[in-house]
């Protein structure tokens, strides 16, 4: 899109710490210089989520039909506000805090309709604040969570989950599985995908110098296969089948030295082997400002790092810094975003 493209930002789950964010993000001086916001969500959440911000400053809202949603694209008129788009029916009796099917649905449909959108060449980006999967799953959506919904709404079978904050990326090689299915999973040629992929997403940000840095899997990257062999069978291998390749990389290393290496600078794109080997570091590092990407979707999608939060909802207490940021890195990878999609496409399928 020509000018300040539209991004989606979608409300997550009403009974979270979803509605703050969004109002305190749209509320940013500054932040939508490059970008056009849309807030996909519940009008009475997110009324209620304005009241708590000081007046000053406080954004508007101009609600947006489904036909005024027909005409979105390149060109379209600035709406004298912050459009806000419900999709379905407005939530009933959900309660900051408490878990709720109908927050589930919600942000269920919030999502989907950015999809739409976005197939439709209407957006530019989607951008999630949390949702809830207990609440997801009572209300009937069996998904495991935000990244596999959109996969399916676009289509997609091949995609991966990156960690990102302060100019740092951390690449998974299994995600949202059990720590047993991970063992099953991870092989060369998994592993090798993901050092490509990050390797391709350096180069298209314009860093392609830059070190991969593999973990290793087992303690101390398995000594030599003393405390396991899954570094000698396949990630060493995907190491050197990359390297062959010009891609310069290290690794496997143990995760106990990667990741403060990282942490001073040393490395900033890495490829982790599971879920919480990448995430539980990464989140204490980077708690409040750290976002997700996913990469190998046809569109630009970027999310918050952090859950509902349901212990501190409607209380004003939630942050926005990580909400923000994924604005802003969504904004800023538009223009190598079809670069970047081209190369997930060919590291990964």
């Amino acid at each position: 899109m020509s000018g300040r493209p539209f991004l989606a930002l979608t409300m997550g789950d009403a009974a979270g710490i979803g509605p703050e964010i969004c109002a305190k993000t749209l509320a940013r001086p500054g932040l939508w210089e490059t970008c056009r916001p849309l807030m996909i969500g519940d009008r009475a959440s997110m009324a209620a989520a304005l009241e708590s911000l000081p007046a000053a400053g406080r954004p508007s809202f101009v609600p947006v039909s489904p036909r005024e949603m027909e005409g979105l694209g390149p060109g379209t008129p600035e709406f004298g506000g912050i459009p806000l788009y419900q999709p379905g029916s407005p939530l009933s009796g959900v309660v900051p805090g408490k878990l709720s099917a109908e927050a589930g649905r919600g942000a269920v449909e919030f999502v989907k309709a950015a999809v739409d959108l976005a197939k439709a060449g209407r957006v530019a980006g989607i951008v999630t604040a949390p949702l809830n999967k207990a609440a997801m799953h009572a209300a009937g959506f069996s998904y495991p969570g935000h990244t596999e919904l959109l996969a399916e709404g676009f289509g997609v079978k091949n995609y991966s989950l990156v960690l990102s904050a302060r100019g740092t990326f951390v690449f998974h090689a299994t995600t949202h599985v059990s720590l047993r299915r991970a063992l099953d999973l991870i092989d060369e040629n998994r592993v090798y995908a993901q050092i490509r992929l990050a390797h391709l997403l350096a180069r298209a940000l314009g860093r392609g110098g830059e070190t991969v840095a593999v973990a290793g899997l087992n303690p101390h990257a398995g000594e030599g296969g003393l405390f396991g062999t899954e570094e000698i069978d396949s990630i060493l291998p995907a190491v050197e089948r990359a390297r062959a390749e010009g891609i310069p990389v290290e690794g496997p290393l143990p995760a106990d030295v990667l990741f403060p290496r990282a942490a001073r600078g040393i490395y900033r794109f890495l490829v982790a082997m599971y879920h919480d080997q990448g995430h539980g570091v990464f989140k204490t590092l980077y708690f409040d400002e750290g976002i997700n990407v996913t990469v190998g979707l046809p569109v630009i999608r970027t999310s918050v790092d952090h859950g509902t939060a349901f212990d501190i909802a409607g209380k004003g207490m939630a942050k926005d810094e990580s909400l923000a940021e994924a604005v802003r890195l969504a904004a800023s990878l538009g223009p190598v975003w079809a670069e970047i999609r081209e190369a997930a496409r060919a590291a990964l399928e």
